[in-house]
């Protein structure tokens, strides 16, 4: 096929794309509640002429995947977007700036989405050259999970599609994401293990509430939660490995009603990061015995709850083909491979249980105009140049891959 048209015609409406992004950028949905912005993308991706699915998803059905036939049978590749936004309120000063109270599309979401749609029209262009199949997936709910409807376990919605069948069948899939730590026209990837099993956890404790003027009749939740709060970090310390990277952190306790009231119930939230599997199921472990130790302390019992993360570790041969697509694109002076990994997550990660792939790191930090925050800070912002940069990077990766496979 013909990847330089497609690269021009996705340069060509360099300013829809830009369009698009700003426009899900105003009207943030957060996890699961995406449907605003799954039927935008659903009619986008039917005006360019792809086959599509609404509703994907056993669990939520909130994910679109759209699928791009080609002219000649051949492999099957896909990519992948994220549409939700982090509950985070945005810092005000832009005329694009977010509309929804306390959501903010603060980890470049609406940058992926609108990227994965340009690099569809775009491939759209050149159908009946192209030598296999494209799908494109755009998934709810990367930014968290929730408690499905159908059995109660806490899902995010990478994993959601791809226990539902959206990555099978497939022989390698890609994904993006905006990286503030690189310059824009900058792409990095990882060597191998790029982001680490990202498990969020919720302990519940419940006692018995009373006046505390008789504590001795009570069950006080909320001085469970606090000991646990406590003992729970010294636990993990002393159960890992310290040669392995290991983060542990609380996010929010939360416990009674009124000042002079023992409370009967307290929640306690955070997050642990690892990379070896055996590492988080062995602090999840850690964490249950130590809850349920500090609640039978005090006379009440406790209630965990997790959604386990999943490493994310890139595949040697997709990170070659990122390398040389990359050049392509960014000029091989700008690609770097990334032997350091992060310690944030991605469920980007269940897709590659289905076929070899890899996230790449495309940059977009601009410091003469500002654009120099981190992902999930308030005042983040993105050099809007890289929207139409990581559109043609995601068509040369599916180009490459469905001409020559990893070769």
């Amino acid at each position: 096929m013909n990847i330089d048209a497609v690269c021009r015609a996705i340069e060509e409406r360099e300013t829809e794309w830009i369009a698009l992004r700003r426009e899900f950028h105003r009207l943030p949905e957060l996890l699961f509640d995406v449907g605003r912005t799954a039927a935008r993308v659903a009619q986008l991706l039917r005006e360019y002429g792809l086959e599509v699915r609404e509703g994907v998803g056993d669990h939520f059905g909130k994910g679109v995947v759209g699928t791009l036939r080609g002219g000649r049978p051949g492999r099957t590749i896909l990519l992948r977007a994220d549409m939700d936004a982090p509950p985070i309120r945005e810092t005000e000063g832009r005329d694009y700036g977010s509309e929804i109270e306390g959501a903010m599309h603060a980890c470049g979401h609406a940058a992926h989405t609108a990227m994965l749609l340009a690099a569809a029209y775009g491939l759209s262009r050149q159908r009946e050259r192209l030598a296999g199949t494209v799908r494109f997936v755009f998934q709810p709910a990367e930014e968290g999970a929730a408690p499905s409807p159908v059995d109660g376990e806490l899902r995010s919605g990478g994993r959601d599609l791809v226990e539902s069948g959206a990555a099978d069948g497939i022989d390698a899939a890609f994904a993006l994401h905006v990286w503030p730590g690189l310059d824009t026209g900058g792409l990095a990837v990882h060597r191998r293990e790029a982001m680490a099993a990202s498990t969020h956890f919720r302990f519940t404790f419940r006692g018995r509430s009373g006046h505390h003027g008789a504590p001795h009749l009570a069950a006080d939740a909320l001085l469970m939660a606090a000991h646990f709060a406590v003992e729970a970090n010294s636990a993990v310390a002393v159960a890992s490995d310290p040669l392995e990277p290991v983060s542990f952190a609380f996010g929010k306790l939360h416990a009674g009603t009124a000042g002079n009231v023992i409370a009967d119930t307290a929640e306690v939230l955070g997050t642990y990061r690892a990379f070896g599997d055996a590492t988080v199921q062995r602090i999840r472990s850690v964490l249950e015995r130590c809850a349920a130790a500090c609640a039978d302390r005090f006379g009440g019992t406790v209630e965990p709850s997790f959604r386990m993360g999943k490493a994310l570790i890139n595949d040697a041969a997709a990170v070659k083909l990122a390398e040389r697509t990359g050049a392509d694109v960014f000029g091989a002076e700008h690609v770097r491979v990334l032997d350091q990994p992060s310690l944030a997550g991605e469920d980007f990660a269940y897709y590659l249980d289905k076929a070899p792939g890899a996230m790449l790191l495309v940059g977009v930090r601009d410091e003469a105009r500002g654009i120099v925050h981190p992902l999930h800070h308030p005042s983040f912002d993105l050099d809007e140049r890289a929207i139409a940069l990581g559109a043609k990077l995601h068509a040369r990766l599916a180009a490459a891959f469905l001409e020559r496979g990893f070769a």
